[in-house]
């Protein structure tokens, strides 16, 4: 893992990369930070020194190994999971959105209280780069 900074502007932009092999192939972040907005690359459970998918027979496990690496990213550029305010879910089986709801809840969401979970948009059916992938999650977050 990296964060870097460009600072050509009047706002900082910090750059955070992992090893994940994707990043380097298309060439991307896995998290962008501008002003107090940080974005999240979509992200799947590649382990990023093997390149290869953990956990493909469970959606529940690859979600919750997500946003583990998603509150990772998070913090390494200033933020904490609180800060993290809308994540997309993508799942390629609908009978798999059930436990990627559950993982969104355990790792994220609100509990009793005034303090509720991230905006969150889950769509089904869709493709990966990997067969092995059944999720893949976007997050932004805003760091006041």
């Amino acid at each position: 893992m990296s964060t870097s900074s460009s600072d050509n502007t009047a706002h900082q932009t910090l750059y955070h990369r992992t090893s994940n092999p994707y990043e380097s192939v298309f060439g991307y972040s896995r998290a962008v930070k501008k002003g107090p907005f940080i974005f999240v690359s979509g992200t799947t459970s590649i382990d990023p020194s093997t390149g290869v998918v953990q956990h493909p027979s469970s959606a529940y496990q690859q979600a919750i190994a997500i946003f583990s690496e998603i509150i990772k990213a998070v913090e390494s550029l200033g933020g904490e999971k609180e800060d993290i305010t809308r994540v997309r879910m993508f799942v390629t089986r609908d009978e798999d959105a059930e436990d990627v709801g559950r993982a969104l809840k355990e790792s994220l969401g609100g509990g009793e209280g005034d303090r509720g979970g991230p905006a969150a948009t889950m769509i089904l059916g869709v493709r990966f780069v990997d067969k092995d992938m059944r999720v893949e999650i976007e997050a932004d977050a805003v760091v006041l």
